[in-house]
């Protein structure tokens, strides 16, 4: 399989993208990389393989630039071109650091949607206690939704955590004010209806505070709510590092303890580091479009290209457009 990548996305790029995608080439010996940039920042950067091939690109989407304007303006940027790709079948599927807008401007309009889906959902992985973690979308493509389109989120977030998370029948909730059934507003009693009737496990109402307890498998909200969901996560996380590290460095006491405890805290850390989900899929594309955090490290890029190539190897948007086309059939 053909994976494409925006070497030129994201605040370490292009250096940690060219790491990331010679540790994939390493690990998955099925797979071929199209490598989108400047041929001569990559130069230095790239070590000569046979499944990997550079396409410069003299163009780049810069993380201010607005997004539409710049998908339309800036034709020959390594974003577009990788997408374009993914379009015309030269490649499988494609990963970006770069502009969230942007990338989601590429897949609605070069990419495509799939014929059944109303609204295309962002998506993440997001770490629980015990590890394992779960899947959330809408995580910000669409700040307003509908009952059906949270219905959509819902199946195609299990076809998801299922076909590329490895999780039977998953759990799917969806996330509400409370966990009776008759609470929220008028969106979310509508979608509970909704989600009831659905080809899914649905689990019912779920409340934010039980997101880390792995509650659930999959959790379903608009985007507006899920994108503030995700910020205070990862606000609280950082905070709560900050704090353990101020205390640590008070006195020689708990700097020796800190010493004592050192791997235990490495192990918290790595439980809530977000580099080792892989990056946030666009759901309801034709093919699968990932965007990696835009401070991706080489092990995050990493991640996100196991990401895709699950998704392409599990065929994942195809089961997804099987599933919605059999639903709407039975309407």
């Amino acid at each position: 399989m053909k994976i494409s990548i925006d070497a030129m996305g994201g605040d370490n790029a292009p250096h940690e993208i060219v790491k990331g995608v010679l540790q994939a080439l390493q690990t998955f010996e099925d797979l071929e990389i199209q490598l989108y940039g400047d041929e001569q920042k990559l130069a230095p950067l790239v070590t000569a393989h046979e499944r990997l091939q550079v396409i410069h690109t003299d163009e780049v989407i810069e993380g201010t630039d607005e997004p539409v304007r710049a998908i339309r303006r800036k034709k020959n940027s390594s974003m577009v071109k990788m997408a374009e790709s993914v379009k015309t079948g030269e490649a499988d599927g494609c990963v970006s650091a770069g502009n969230t807008g942007a990338l989601m401007a590429a897949g609605l309009f070069i990419v495509g949607r799939i014929d059944q889906v109303d609204r295309p959902a962002l998506s993440s992985t997001l770490p629980t206690l015990d590890g394992k973690g779960f899947v959330m979308l809408d995580m910000g493509a669409n700040a307003d939704a509908k009952p059906e389109h949270l219905q959509q989120f819902a199946v195609m977030g299990s076809v998801y955590a299922e076909k590329v998370r490895g999780i039977a029948n998953p759990r799917v909730g969806l996330l509400n004010i409370g966990t009776e059934d008759i609470k929220g507003n008028e969106l979310t009693k509508a979608a509970f209806t909704l989600l009831k009737e659905a080809p899914i496990n649905f689990v019912g109402n779920v409340e934010s505070r039980d997101l880390l307890t792995g509650v659930a498998d999959v959790i379903v909200t608009d985007g507006f709510t899920g994108n503030m969901v995700l910020k205070t996560l990862e606000g609280t996380a950082s905070g709560i590092f900050t704090l353990l590290k101020e205390a640590f460095n008070t006195s020689t006491k708990t700097k020796i303890s800190a010493l004592l405890v050192k791997n235990e805290l490495r192990g918290i850390k790595n439980k809530l580091d977000y580099s080792e989900y892989g990056g946030a899929g666009l759901f309801g594309l034709k093919a699968p479009v990932i965007k990696a955090h835009g401070s991706s490290n080489a092990n995050a890029i990493f991640h996100a290209i196991r990401q895709a190539r699950t998704m392409v190897e599990h065929n994942v948007c195809d089961i997804i457009q099987t599933t919605l086309r059999k639903e709407s059939s039975n309407d």
